[in-house]
């Protein structure tokens, strides 16, 4: 019987080093839970001279990715680098090889998936990604195995730790979406270029892998409606918790078994109180999956870092090797469905979607404003559930705060098209759905 594992790592940043430690550090006690050790036989990174606080073997650090790849006394190989066109020619060339992969990279699966994991399909070798999804919170395993018996009905999920900090410190401070952007920044929980988190692209990624484990559908990155979170102010907020809700950027799929199609959408939402997700606070991710048999149930963690992503990464690891140990191949489908299963399912637009909703306007103090705006959203079926309108003025106007009951989105935006060009208001309105615990 095989007693070692052999590890090839391809990127040695926070991840890549995390995994080296736990690898090294934890040898003996993941041995003894595998039968097996599990060996770093080679690691790859532009930079082998940096210490990293991590003690490798003599002939172990290279900085060619290939010769990674092409040695025969590893068994798994660790695509850490990130990007998409060098990501997907290592792993190509892993597959090719033989060997079985572990990766992070959510933004390559998300627009490249299928037809990586057709092609590690057809050479018998895994494709596993749990730390791509929800750091060290175990998403991809509960749809692929814990839930393997439920139709999944819906998944929501607060996916990036960057947006919820933000939101966070807006909620706790009132600070402005800019000074709280710069305090993430500040304390490295945002990059110096933000766009990919606070626009919703990185969870935009993750839920395309979520929705495809949930549904055994194709990925679907380029059908996703996706809304960031730089337009959120504090007013929207303290009204918000006025009325016993918080925002978050929320990651939402459904899927409709009679009409056979899914929603997946990203959006700043406006969540109620006893909802469990809005006491969701700082970096920390979690998400809610709603199954026939199960009911409601819902993971939460962090959602990075360098440990708690190390600690997905190598719970993939120790699962492909209990899979070579045993001989038992692909044990468990890539996708959570048989890869002749895996089909298309029809997103649904946006505009087809129907939801609960929040309005801010900035109007004119003048008699006749609320008719109006109450008879154009009236005219289009759009029910009105409550009006708050307050005295402070800003920039000449008084700002009006509207919740309506369950409306169609196209009926809200042409709704919402008539209203502005209203004279008597003064500002884009603004737009924030919510989403009930009961639709």
């Amino acid at each position: 019987m095989k007693r070692e594992i052999g590890i090839g790592i391809l990127g040695l940043g926070t991840v890549g080093t995390g995994i080296a430690r736990l690898l090294t550090e934890n040898q003996s006690l993941i041995a003894k839970r595998l039968g097996a050790t599990l060996t770093i036989k080679r690691a790859a990174d532009l930079d082998i001279e940096r210490d990293r606080g991590v003690r490798f073997a003599d002939g172990v650090l290279t900085t060619e990715p290939f010769d990674v790849i092409k040695d025969p006394n590893i068994d798994i190989i660790l695509e850490l680098i990130g990007g998409k066109e060098i990501a997907l020619e290592l792993i190509n060339a892993a597959i090719e090889s033989g060997k079985h992969v572990v990766t992070a990279n959510k933004a390559l699966l998300a627009e490249k998936g299928i037809e990586i994991f057709q092609k590690a399909a057809a050479a018998n070798v895994n494709i596993a990604f749990e730390p791509s999804v929800g750091g060290c919170m175990p998403i991809v395993k509960t749809l692929r195995e814990s839930l393997a018996g439920n139709r999944i009905q819906s998944i929501s999920g607060i996916l990036n730790g960057t947006c919820n900090y933000i939101l966070t410190k807006i909620t706790e401070e009132r600070s402005t979406f800019a000074d709280a952007l710069a305090e993430a920044q500040a304390h490295g929980y945002a990059e110096a270029d933000p766009g990919l988190d606070v626009d919703g692209l990185d969870t935009a990624h993750k839920l395309a892998i979520i929705s495809a484990l949930a549904y055994g559908m194709e990925l679907n990155f380029s059908d996703i409606y996706v809304e960031g979170i730089s337009g959120i102010t504090p007013m929207d907020i303290e009204f918000a918790e006025q009325c016993g809700y918080s925002i978050k950027l929320l990651a939402i799929t459904k899927y409709d078994e009679h009409e056979d199609t899914v929603e997946v959408r990203i959006h700043p939402t406006m969540i109620p109180d006893a909802n469990p997700l809005s006491k969701v606070d700082g970096t920390l991710n979690a998400v809610t999956i709603s199954g026939d048999a199960v009911g409601d149930m819902m993971l939460y963690g962090h959602g990075a870092g360098m440990m708690p992503t190390a600690s997905a990464v190598l719970s993939d690891i120790v699962d492909i090797a209990r899979s070579i140990l045993s001989g038992g191949g692909m044990r468990v489908p890539m996708l959570s469905f048989q890869m002749a299963n895996i089909r298309k399912i029809a997103v649904r637009p946006i505009d087809e979607i129907s939801t609960h909703y929040y309005f801010r306007f900035s109007a004119l103090d003048s008699p006749g404003v609320l008719s109006k705006i109450s008879g154009i959203l009236g005219d289009h079926g759009i029910s009105i559930k409550s009006v708050h309108q307050i005295e402070r003025e800003l920039d000449g106007a008084v700002p009006i705060f509207m919740l309506t009951h369950s409306a169609r989105e196209a009926e809200v935006k042409s709704a919402l098209d008539k209203i502005s060009a209203l004279d008597v208001i003064t500002d884009e309105p603004v737009l924030i759905r919510i989403e009930e615990n009961k639709n």
